[in-house]
């Protein structure tokens, strides 16, 4: 997970909850695909078809708060977001996004000082570089780069194991 990767960043707010992500009546659809287009629909109807593959999302305190439901980081990772970064995040939906192979990216700075559009250098570990000023960024265990690397625990547990 140590790949260097520029995104485009959307900005989200404070306590994005997982019916923001997702909303209950679309966790009747039988496939994340399906889910798909109604992504964070109650915050921003149109922002599902506007991320494009490798896109990241930058926002503030608590996001993923709300129900465990596993469907919301796994639509997020759907949709191609690179990563989110976030000043913090729920409990549950930390370790259910990256059990599904999404980075999530803890800094306390970056929110209050990127806006909607600008374009981030990611590396993994150790920086993001948004318009020419860096920000430090902690480096996960061992163990969850080996899922996020894998692209989800499932995954890496086959590989682990010599199943795939």
């Amino acid at each position: 997970m140590s790949d260097k990767f520029t995104a485009r960043i959307w900005v989200l707010g404070d306590d994005i909850d997982t019916d923001i992500i997702l909303p209950t009546e679309y966790l009747a659809f039988k496939t994340v695909e399906e889910m798909k287009p109604y992504a964070f629909s109650p915050l921003r109807p149109d922002l599902a078809s506007q991320i494009q593959p490798g896109d990241m999302i930058v926002a503030g305190n608590n996001f993923g708060c709300g129900s465990s439901r596993e469907q919301a980081p796994e639509v997020v990772k759907a949709l191609g977001v690179s990563c989110v970064v976030a000043k913090s995040y729920a409990r549950i939906f930390f370790r259910n996004a990256i059990n599904n192979g999404l980075l999530l990216i803890e800094n306390q700075d970056l929110y209050d000082e990127v806006k909607e559009g600008d374009i981030a250098e990611v590396t993994p570990g150790k920086e993001i570089v948004v318009n020419g000023k860096s920000y430090e960024i902690a480096s996960l265990p061992d163990n969850l780069l080996e899922i996020l690397e894998a692209g989800g625990l499932v995954k890496a547990m086959r590989k682990r194991n010599g199943l795939d």
